[in-house]
């Protein structure tokens, strides 16, 4: 019972750390960096980051739409969004990430990619599949709603191609798909990234490193009940995020 346990036995239990998070949105690839900057410095080697579904715009078509369109209607004027824009490719700049965000014609639909990382966390190459997507579409500007596209990314990432392609071409997991959606919005996950630590506390936002390891050091000292569904502990406050 992992209550009964230690405080050295739970320190020595690995993190688990889910992260609902979207493919298009900038603050998750650049809290992606964050969460594995604060792992270094933990020495958390041992820990299991799981990424979950959340789709910003459900409502884009399939074949996406053209971005500059997209962010005019959204904020208003190009000047604005590209404004916006700038602070963004500083802060991924600061993460050691680099944007070109004026390569993106397109803004995606991201069910498909959601499908694919799904896949790939059943195969154990989650991690590598989504970082693979972040950077094809912030940094190599490709259509990541494209399948021939969203195909070779994630077989290049080590996503058996064939696997890749027969789920694409079904249905069967659509429905977990929606499942895991309308869990996030039922814990209350209004924006992205959300990291939950251990079932326990939650994150919402690009948090600094520093956030994270206070977070993971409350979650490896404080008890966790047996049974856990939705999350014990919140932090209300806010980071950058979509």
């Amino acid at each position: 019972m992992v209550g009964s346990l230690g405080l050295e036995e739970k320190r020595a239990m690995p993190l688990i750390i889910d992260v609902t998070s979207d493919v298009v949105c900038p603050w998750c690839y650049i809290g992606k960096r964050r969460l594995e900057k604060a792992l270094t410095l933990g020495g958390h080697t041992n820990a299991i980051v799981r990424w979950h579904p959340f789709q910003l715009n459900p409502q884009i078509p399939k074949e996406g739409i053209d971005r500059q369109q997209y962010r005019i209607a959204k904020f208003g004027s190009l000047e604005r969004s590209r404004a916006l824009e700038a602070q963004v490719i500083q802060a991924a700049r600061g993460d050691g990430l680099t944007f070109a965000l004026d390569k993106i014609a397109r803004t995606p639909n991201t069910l498909d990619a959601h499908r694919l990382i799904r896949l790939a966390g059943q195969e154990g190459i989650q991690d590598a599949v989504m970082e693979a997507l972040f950077r094809a579409y912030f940094t190599e500007g490709k259509n990541i709603g494209d399948p021939s596209t969203l195909l070779a990314i994630v077989a290049q990432a080590g996503l058996e191609r064939a696997k890749a392609e027969a789920l694409l071409a079904g249905n069967e997991d659509l429905p977990a798909i929606a499942a895991e959606e309308e869990e996030a919005h039922r814990a209350g996950v209004q924006g992205v990234p959300y990291f939950v630590i251990n079932k326990q506390l939650s994150l919402s936002g690009a948090r600094d490193p520093g956030a994270f390891l206070a977070a993971f050091e409350q979650a490896r000292t404080d008890a966790l009940p047996e049974e856990t569904s939705g999350f014990c502990k919140t932090d209300p406050s806010k980071a950058p995020s979509c």
